[in-house]
């Protein structure tokens, strides 16, 4: 199965080459195939992506990227760092949730805003790549997508163009949401969303907390990927039954194991 560019997403790819730098150019007609796994934390997105990759290769080239920003986890690997680890997460905890506050409140300092920035551009490059395997015509499963929707975590640009700030943040904010939109701009061939409850989430990811577990839970439904293709798959499961229902769903969008 390809999918047909707009003009809208070629002119979007020509913004990521003068954002990043300029990329060979292997294909202007078609994209292959892109499946987003989308979903809260521990609802097995990880998992899931690695065995389809396994599968679907046997019968066309497949890869996997990861296109969340890892922040989560970079904070815990702080965490674990002896003596000053600790004191280093809990400070970078609170200055992620206060950058994630709703609208009435400002947008972080300079050095903060920056750093989510420089996380965002990191994800960017990453999404390059799956673009480049796309234009090759390889088939890609990601683990997360970016959204232009919603800001502020969930996928979404982290500083939200809702809220100010000083004049060189809200800058930041600007171009960042700019990029958002470019990598919006191409949907995945089909969305599939791992819904789980929280007190699953909790007992697959322990070290997680639970108000975040559940605004996640909240936010995720309302997403809608620029109008792509959602499938619903029940992750709280027993894993080999949400593997064979998303292999079957990919089967009816043209992609086989």
């Amino acid at each position: 199965m390809t999918i047909h560019k707009s003009p809208r997403e070629i002119a979007s790819y020509s913004s990521l080459e003068s954002a990043f730098g300029s990329v060979p150019v292997r294909s202007r007609g078609a994209l292959a195939p892109c499946v987003a796994l989308i979903g809260c934390d521990g609802s097995g997105k990880s998992t899931l992506a690695r065995d389809l990759v396994a599968l679907l290769d046997r019968q066309s080239p497949t890869r996997s990227m990861y296109l969340g920003l890892g922040t989560g986890d970079l904070g815990r690997r702080i965490g674990e760092l002896p003596l000053i680890g600790r004191l280093a997460e809990r400070f970078l905890t609170g200055k992620a949730k206060r950058a994630h506050e709703g609208p009435d409140k400002r947008l972080p300092g300079l050095a903060t805003a920056l750093a989510m920035f420089g996380f965002s551009l990191a994800r960017g490059r990453r999404f390059r790549k799956v673009l480049d395997y796309r234009r090759g015509g390889v088939q890609v499963i990601t683990d997360r997508y970016p959204q232009a929707e919603i800001p502020g975590s969930f996928d979404g640009p982290g500083l939200s163009w809702k809220r100010k700030g000083s004049a060189a943040v809200e800058r930041l904010a600007a171009r960042e949401r700019a990029l958002y939109d470019d990598m919006a701009a191409y949907r995945p061939t089909v969305v599939i969303r791992l819904n789980v409850d929280v007190d699953t989430a909790l007992a697959r990811k322990s070290d997680h907390q639970r108000d975040m577990l559940e605004k996640k839970l909240a936010v995720v439904p309302t997403l809608r990927f620029g109008g792509a293709q959602i499938v619903d798959v029940d992750a709280t499961r027993p894993y080999h039954e949400v593997l064979e229902t998303v292999l079957a769903v990919l089967r009816r969008y043209g992609l086989h194991s």
